[in-house]
């Protein structure tokens, strides 16, 4: 599971075993309890549980600033 980014009290990851065959390119993120999955291309919330609207919001726009740095680390972590 390794971690890509950690900002605030969010960590953002993929799981290495990602299934077969392989869902396009997202990143999962966790605060706490909370939990959330976005597409990374276009960004967009795949899913969440126990996140309130204002977090999605944050996560989202994370997500978005840091969309670049998650596909190069997607594509280095499932295409080697």
């Amino acid at each position: 599971m390794p971690t890509i980014l950690k900002e605030g009290s969010y960590r953002f990851f993929f799981y290495s075993d990602e299934g077969d065959p392989r869902e396009p390119p997202h990143v999962h993120v966790t605060s706490s309890e909370k939990l959330a999955k976005f597409w990374l291309q276009p960004v967009a919330l795949a899913s969440s549980k126990r996140l309130r609207a204002y977090e999605i919001r944050r996560v989202t726009q994370l997500v978005e600033r840091h969309q670049a740095r998650f596909l190069e680390a997607w594509h280095a972590h499932f295409d080697s």
